[in-house]
């Protein structure tokens, strides 16, 4: 099975910034402890506090879904219910 990448990045309202400040560093620590992730990083840019940079690299379509539906319960997912989401995947079936 090939890996599943996704890159890209997003934008995260004023009203949710510190929010998302303060939960990322668990939202990273939780995704790189699922089994299957072999990359996952989320900068915030240096040139806009806003946009938040994302790489992820997991081990097959199974492990990169299982991600998918995880986040979106979770107080991550809350929290960045109103970012918007600038995305490219490759790899999936």
């Amino acid at each position: 099975m090939p890996r599943i990448t996704l890159k890209g990045h997003m934008l995260v309202p004023d009203a949710d910034l510190a929010a998302v400040l303060a939960e990322l560093p668990n939202h990273i620590e939780l995704t790189r402890r699922e089994p299957g992730c072999l990359t996952f990083t989320v900068n915030q840019n240096p040139e806009n506090a806003n946009r938040f940079d994302v790489f992820e690299e997991f081990c097959d379509q199974h492990a990169f879904e299982h991600h998918q539906e995880r986040v979106p319960g979770s107080r991550w997912g809350t929290i960045t219910a109103n970012a918007v989401r600038h995305y490219t995947v490759e790899g999936l079936a």
